[in-house]
């Protein structure tokens, strides 16, 4: 008889854990098909009235010059990373990671779904969005169990806003000067850029090398969530080896991480194993 119950258990968890991680992948199904969808008439047109080169500083306008090879807006990136992160700047332990990350540039939006390992045999999804304005995100055990969840309050939106806007080193058309998108210049190799989507505004100091690229961007204030709840914290990143990828140079490793106190401090690191930018004129 306890032979059975224990089998009874087992087979009970393996139902809810297929259950759990198959009602996980809808919802990841789901919030993709909302953000492609999500690319309306309105974004497209926001997108494509785009200012001239001109207009921006000397170096945001000499990286676009070298970061795009085509006239095209790119409508859709689909990334896949590798890499490792940590829970907070005050834990040593980095979890590696494997990550697919779709984003939507005309809608400012975007999809991340990672594996994270944190034992043998035992790993955490790690799912984060930023779709019509809301970012959201969630942590589920063995990809079925909910842990944690967040989405839509003033802090989570412009965190993600914040993120997408970092992240437009891959998909670098988002960095056109537009209706949305304002630059304003700090010097030689600095440039501040000023995103606003859905009412939300958020700026990002990004760092030019003399050779074009993007470097690395901070910001003095972006909303993050610590054991203590909410706050605003310098946040920093930096980008390096450039490739060429479906017509755009892009970083393929980078690193993010707060300031605490006087000392900057990564909690992700990762790197591109694939890319795929789909492009529109």
């Amino acid at each position: 008889m306890i032979l059975a119950a224990v089998a009874g258990v087992v087979v009970a968890f393996i139902v809810a854990m297929w259950m759990g991680a198959r009602h996980q992948q809808t919802a990841l199904s789901g919030q993709v098909d909302r953000l492609i969808r999500s690319r309306s008439a309105e974004g497209r047109t926001a997108q494509s009235a785009t200012q001239p080169l001109d207009a921006a500083p000397a170096p945001v306008a000499r990286y676009l010059r070298w970061a795009l090879r085509h006239d095209r807006h790119i409508q859709e990136v689909r990334i896949n990373q590798i890499g490792a992160l940590r829970t907070d700047v005050r834990n040593e332990r980095w979890m590696p990671f494997e990550a697919e990350h779709v984003v939507v540039p005309p809608a400012s939006g975007f999809v991340w779904s990672a594996r994270v390992s944190v034992a043998p045999l035992l790993h955490v999804r790690v799912r984060d969005a930023l779709i019509e304005g809301r970012g959201s995100g969630q942590v589920s055990l063995l990809s079925a169990f909910a842990l944690s969840a967040d989405a839509g309050t003033p802090e989570m939106n412009s965190g993600s806003l914040h993120r997408y806007l970092a992240e437009a080193v891959w998909y670098p058309t988002a960095l056109l000067p537009s209706a949305t998108l304002r630059w304003t210049g700090i010097d030689a190799t600095r440039a501040l850029a000023t995103l606003t989507d859905h009412g939300v505004s958020v700026s990002l100091e990004f760092r030019f090398a003399d050779t074009g690229e993007v470097t690395g961007i901070y910001t003095p204030a972006r909303w993050g969530k610590f054991p203590e709840g909410y706050r605003q914290v310098p946040w920093e990143g930096h980008f390096r080896e450039y490739r060429e990828r479906d017509g755009s140079l892009v970083p393929t490793e980078g690193e993010v991480g707060w300031h605490v106190g006087q000392q900057w401090q990564a909690v992700w690191k990762g790197r591109i194993t694939a890319f795929h930018a789909r492009s529109e004129s």
